[in-house]
């Protein structure tokens, strides 16, 4: 571990006033995010909202940029927006769907990506391909390569499930999609500020992803990446002034540039802290938190797995910091707030956020514990102590 825990510690007044296990929830953020949003609104109260934009512009235009850099992409093809749906429904629903076009999608996919699908498939007559898992549990390179082969016009995918503990292998993913020419659109919401990620590598046309989870940055804040030979052929299914001008009484032009994904309201001091904590984010070296955060994932679900009572339900080849686990004969939402009471942030899963998965392995609903590189091993050790008093 080359950053420094207890600099992160200090630098995250949270963790005086918690054992916050609920990183895929919310993270707790780091000074220097509250300090950048704080500092705006102070601004904003100081000299009024549109002067204290025009006077922090340089510093906003930069969060693209920022962005860019945490996942290797230019900034211009980066959108920022509200949150993680939008920005996915934002280039789903504005992609050139014909009837008849097959959609492919994995059993991790989360419950508002499907609705969106289901509303499409209702809307333009496309079809939902359901794509199993392998062995291991992650999607099924195999039966996703014999699919393409038949043809499909997009392959949308969930990098991190948001329970199970599941990676998928997004890179291998990306390879076919563009053996087979299909638009390649990955959830990253889980993923990114816990796993790194390089878009090259992983090949996807487009990507969604939130502020609020592992990248620790403000909740209420989001972005979209879109390749540039996607942005022109994706037309947002929302316009205004700021996605596009208003040229003669009866035409327009829509912004050229990954703005197009955007609205002209927005939260700017959301916006400069999410730009902060992308910085947060590369200054550390998500490489080195990723592998801390795997580390403690790794340590809680194998401390849970001995026992008696608890079962683990995580999945696939490679896992991250997502454990969700249930003990036999007590309630989740009841251990939950035990374990509030405690002084110990967990979260509970239910069934309905992920119905292809769950469904399939029979699962109820789970708790769901999410540490993150600023978390300790006696922060994991308060949560095993209450689970293991409520597993009796």
């Amino acid at each position: 571990m080359t950053f420094s825990l207890s600099d992160v510690r200090d630098a995250t007044p949270g963790v005086a006033n918690v054992a916050h296990l609920n990183n895929a929830g919310s993270a707790l953020p780091p000074t220097v995010v509250v300090d950048t949003m704080v500092d705006f609104l102070r601004r904003e109260a100081a000299i009024g909202g549109y002067e204290a934009k025009a006077e922090a512009l340089d510093r906003l235009e930069a969060v693209y940029g920022s962005i860019g850099a945490l996942i290797g992409v230019p900034g211009e093809n980066v959108a920022v927006v509200e949150n993680a749906t939008r920005a996915w429904d934002m280039a789903v629903y504005g992609f050139p769907f014909k009837r008849g076009d097959r959609v492919l999608t994995g059993r991790s996919e989360y419950a508002s990506n499907v609705i969106a699908l289901l509303q499409l498939r209702d809307r333009h007559g496309i079809e939902i391909v359901l794509i199993g898992d392998d062995e291991t549990g992650q999607i099924s390179l195999e039966q996703l390569e014999s699919e393409l082969e038949v043809g499909a016009a997009m392959v949308a995918l969930t990098h991190v499930a948001t329970s199970g503990g599941l990676v998928n292998p997004a890179q291998e993913v990306g390879q076919l999609c563009r053996r087979y020419d299909t638009c390649f659109v990955l959830d990253a919401c889980q993923s990114v500020g816990q796993v790194p990620i390089d878009v090259a590598s992983l090949g996807c046309d487009v990507l969604s992803a939130t502020g609020r989870k592992f990248l620790r940055g403000p909740r209420g804040t989001g972005f979209l990446y879109v390749a540039t030979e996607w942005i022109e052929r994706i037309e947002p299914p929302l316009l205004d002034l700021h996605a596009a001008t208003w040229t003669s009484d009866t035409t327009y032009s829509i912004e050229p540039s990954a703005k197009r994904f955007e609205n002209w309201e927005t939260n700017f001091a959301g916006k400069l802290g999410l730009g902060a904590a992308a910085e947060y984010a590369i200054g550390l070296g998500v490489d080195e938190t990723w592998q801390r955060a795997q580390q403690l994932g790794a340590q809680l679900r194998d401390a849970l797995s001995d026992m008696a009572g608890v079962a683990v339900h995580d999945k696939g080849k490679v896992k991250g910091a997502i454990v969700t686990f249930s003990v036999e004969g007590v309630d989740a939402h009841e251990l939950h707030a035990t374990l509030q009471t405690a002084g110990v942030n967990t979260s509970v899963s239910v069934p309905e956020y992920a119905r292809f998965d769950t469904g399939a392995r029979n699962l109820g609903t789970l708790m769901r514990a999410s540490p993150h590189y600023y978390n300790t091993e006696d922060e994991l050790g308060r949560l095993l102590e209450v689970v293991q008093s409520a597993a009796g």
